[in-house]
């Protein structure tokens, strides 16, 4: 019987070039653990991979596996792929801890049969299972390799950016398909929804270490602020206490009847643990939209625009308006026409029919799904950017791509070579090089890691221009959109409101379900605009069970709230308790209190009864902060 400890990171260190990227960093991967990877760009997230999978050594320290353990891993692009269909590479196994791309076939009928259940999950056709998969575009090579994977089930399953190539429905199915795995999984992504769903732990790479948090993303990034808030109001107060004793040095050691207590001081320093400012984040893409000329109040009007695919009609009298300034994000199920509306308003397609007119002084900038069509691959990263109409000196274009992490010799860099994320980053530089003001996004965050996504959040709250955007990145979603524009079958739903307010309409069962729905949601019309029920507009009846199931929310809401209002003020107590310990101790150590008979013995007894109390305050604390964690996970918002 495995024991639950599988793999062991002990005091690792590892650098390359001069540059240190652990050192002294241990981790303890269990069974059934469902860990997510994060740190921003180049703090070392795909080394630690290759350390556990002996790809590389460590300089110092030990990664032990137990005996018998399986890995699996799944890179974030670039898998090996031979001469075989589709189906023996999903029903193949290769050694991860080599560059070889020989696989080794399973033959028998039930890994043959659970394969093509797990392609046909991931979107695979039929018709697909015997086409060499030297065919297929990179990111279908590699949900051919996520299915080898899923087949083998290995004890840990090591994933670098799974979604990345993954349509939303295909992700729904991903994600609700490792909540069930047997093994254990540790995964870097940069969709915080994603980690919300599956992972029950975060590890964090800061500053050369490894930093383990319990709970989903949302719940790392509270504990982390905590934790941070906590260590520099307690380095604080320690400068405070360590400034007050050099003073008392400073004046009274040079004082014969005064040195030896001066000389007690700096002892006393001397013996403190001292603690540590709070380390700083490492660097991370740091810009701002530079605000372009300013449209006309209409910015793009679509009127009655047929487009179709061949035979295959996607739209039909097509009418669409935009506004100065909205930020409209586009929903609906996969092959509605999403894409295909932006690429009209972008002019990449033209219409069969009808017309699309851009308003006045509007300029149009589209950041396309498929970085590839937007950058040249035979170009330098310098040279790519160079390529632009506005009038900017190379050091203005380098001072850029510096913010964008492109330092030094990278600008030297190959596009060819360019991993996703510092494709997107440079497809971002390009328009930052000549800010447009109509800004058309089709999935602007994939490749990119955590940090860079909130930078990018920060710089598109800024822009003055108008967004439209394609994304399944709720996170991205609900920080930009003030518009939804539901899409399907061609025909077009706007709801004048923010996500969450397209959430409350239509009733949706979560906020990642309701990216990719068919319907528009219970009452409200396919063919009908919902306006934010602005007086004068017929509103459709509710039903009872609409009604019934709108008041269990509401009630769900109202509890909710109470109980985070509870669990505030049992933090609150225990704050209080804690800093009246806090209190108590140090009076208790100050020579000052033995002058005044039997205050010492009143303090202990104080300290005594405190302590009964913080017990219990933290007891109830604990308690009630666990039920919120149960309700906010029953509760979907």
């Amino acid at each position: 019987m495995l024991l639950p400890e599988m793999l062991t990171v002990s005091n690792v260190a590892k650098g390359y070039g001069g540059r240190t990227l652990f050192e002294d960093a241990s981790l303890q991967f269990n069974r059934q653990d469902r860990l997510g990877l994060v740190g921003p760009n180049g703090a070392g997230k795909s080394t630690l991979f290759k350390l556990i999978l002996r790809q590389e050594d460590p300089d110092e320290g030990l990664v032990t596996f137990q005996r018998g353990v399986t890995v699996g891993f799944l890179p974030q692009e670039s898998a090996p792929i031979g001469e075989e269909s589709v189906l023996e590479l999903a029903t193949s196994f290769h050694d991860p801890g080599t560059t070889s791309d020989d696989y080794h076939f399973y033959a028998d009928g039930p890994a043959i049969a659970k394969a093509k259940r797990l392609l046909k999950g991931l979107a695979f056709r039929e018709s697909d299972y015997e086409r060499p998969a030297r065919e297929l575009s990179g990111g279908w090579v590699m949900r051919a390799h996520l299915a080898r994977l899923l087949v083998q089930e290995p004890d840990i399953l090591m994933l670098d950016e799974p979604t990345n190539h993954l349509d939303l429905e295909t992700l729904l199915w991903f994600q609700n398909y490792l909540r069930n795995y047997a093994g254990a999984i540790l995964v870097i992504s940069h969709d915080r929804e994603f980690l919300n769903q599956l992972v029950t732990g975060i590890v964090e790479i800061r500053n050369q270490r490894l930093y383990r948090y319990t709970g989903n993303y949302d719940t790392f990034l509270e504990q982390r602020e905590a934790q941070q808030e906590q260590q520099l109001a307690a380095f604080k107060n320690q400068q405070r206490e360590i400034g007050r004793l050099m003073d008392f040095v400073n004046r009274f050691r040079a004082k014969n009847t005064t040195a030896t207590r001066a000389q007690a001081k700096l002892k006393q320093i001397d013996r403190m643990e001292k603690v540590n400012a709070p380390e700083q984040a490492a660097s991370t893409v740091d810009f701002a939209f530079p605000q372009p000329e300013q449209s006309g109040q209409r910015v793009i009007t679509i009127k009655d625009v047929d487009f179709a695919y061949g035979d295959h009609v996607i739209y039909s009298g097509l009418q669409f308006e935009a506004q100065r300034g909205d930020r409209t994000v586009l929903v609906g199920p996969n092959g509605a026409g999403k894409s295909t509306l932006l690429k009209l308003l972008a002019g990449v397609l033209v219409p069969q029919s009808g017309e699309r007119d851009l308003g006045l002084r509007v300029k149009v900038g589209y950041f396309s799904q498929y970085r590839t069509e937007m950058l040249q691959p035979q170009r330098t990263v310098l040279e790519e950017a160079s390529d632009t109409p506005a009038r900017v000196t190379e050091l203005y274009i380098r001072s850029l791509l510096g913010c964008f992490l492109f330092r030094d010799d990278d600008v030297f860099k190959k596009v060819s070579v360019l991993s996703g994320g510092e494709k997107t980053r440079l497809a971002l530089v390009k328009l930052l090089l000549d800010p447009p003001n109509l800004l058309l996004m089709d999935e602007p965050t994939t490749h990119l890691d955590i940090p860079s996504i909130d930078a990018l959040v920060a710089a598109l709250s800024e822009f003055i221009g108008t967004l439209v955007f394609i994304s399944h990145d709720v996170y991205f979603i609900r920080s930009i959109a003030t518009k939804v524009l539901h899409i399907n079958a061609g025909v077009l739903t706007p709801y004048a409101g923010d996500y969450d307010y397209y959430l409350e309409k239509t009733k949706a069962s979560s906020a990642r379900v309701a990216l990719t729905s068919a319907s528009t949601g219970p009452g409200l019309s396919n063919s009908r605009p919902d306006t934010g029920g602005r007086r004068g507009e017929a509103r459709p009846m509710e039903t009872a069970s609409q009604k019934e199931r709108r008041q269990q929310a509401a009630d769900a809401r109202k509890a909710l709230a109470s109980q985070r209002k509870h669990v505030t003020q049992l933090e609150g107590q225990v704050t209080a308790l804690e800093r009246k310990q806090n209190d108590l101790a140090n009076e208790l150590e100050s020579p000052t209190t033995y002058a005044t008979p039997g205050r010492a013995l009143t303090l202990n007894q104080q300290l005594r009864s405190l302590a009964h109390d913080l017990d219990k305050a933290t007891s109830e604390w604990e308690a009630a902060a666990t039920r919120l964690a149960r309700m906010e996970s029953e509760f979907k918002e």
